[in-house]
């Protein structure tokens, strides 16, 4: 225990200022997304690069390529939450069973495609692994996009499933920014929950609201 101490400290040491901008602005960016606020979406746009050229070192290619895609999603995400009158939220909205079975389907069979791929094609020591948290996160960002609630239910078991990957990989800051993740993903999903529920309630009472 105590040098499973030591080695976390020294990697904490010797983190890399790009891995603490990208820290910084990971959580401001997933504590306003919590908040619904539109700012996180330019915000996550410096954390992805700077995590798009620190995975890339870490041969973590799966999490390379979702940088890219979180960079997408983020310009869209922006334009998307952005299409509405100035005094009108975009409401959140919730998936039926159908779509949440469908929704982890998609995550398992993208999953191992990616885990396969990563296997054969690049020279990672944690293919399936990587595959598999990139797959969730692929869904998880568009269903963030989206302003859908069960997005954050998936945020909540990658960030946990990031953890131990990360501190393989000897990313110790990053490691501790997905404990964080965790825990404002959770609080994320509770707030959503209260405003869906709120509005769905609303929507009840006033259906032409």
């Amino acid at each position: 225990m105590p040098q499973l101490i030591f080695d976390f400290l020294h990697q904490l040491k010797s983190t890399s200022e790009l891995e603490w901008i990208g820290t910084v602005t990971g959580v401001a960016c997933v504590y306003l997304a919590a908040k619904q606020h539109i700012w996180n979406w330019p915000i996550s746009i410096v954390s992805v690069c700077c995590y798009l050229i620190i995975f890339y070192q870490h041969r973590l290619y799966g999490d390379s390529i979702l940088q890219i895609y979180f960079l997408l999603t983020a310009i869209y995400g922006w334009y998307y939450w952005r299409k509405r009158d100035l005094s009108d939220e975009k409401p959140i909205s919730s998936l039926s069973l159908t779509y949440i079975a469908l929704t982890i389907a998609a995550i398992v069979v993208l999953g191992l495609s990616l885990g396969f791929t990563l296997r054969y094609w690049t020279d990672t020591d944690v293919p399936f692994a990587d595959g598999m948290c990139t797959a969730m996160s692929f869904v998880a960002q568009f269903l963030m996009t989206r302003k859908i609630l069960q997005s954050w239910a998936i945020w909540i078991a990658v960030n946990l499933c990031y953890i131990p990957l990360y501190l393989h990989k000897e990313l110790a800051m990053t490691a501790v920014l997905y404990v964080i993740f965790a825990g404002i993903a959770w609080n994320g999903y509770r707030d959503w929950k209260k405003t869906y529920s709120a509005n769905t309630l609303e929507h009840a009472r006033n259906p032409t609201s």
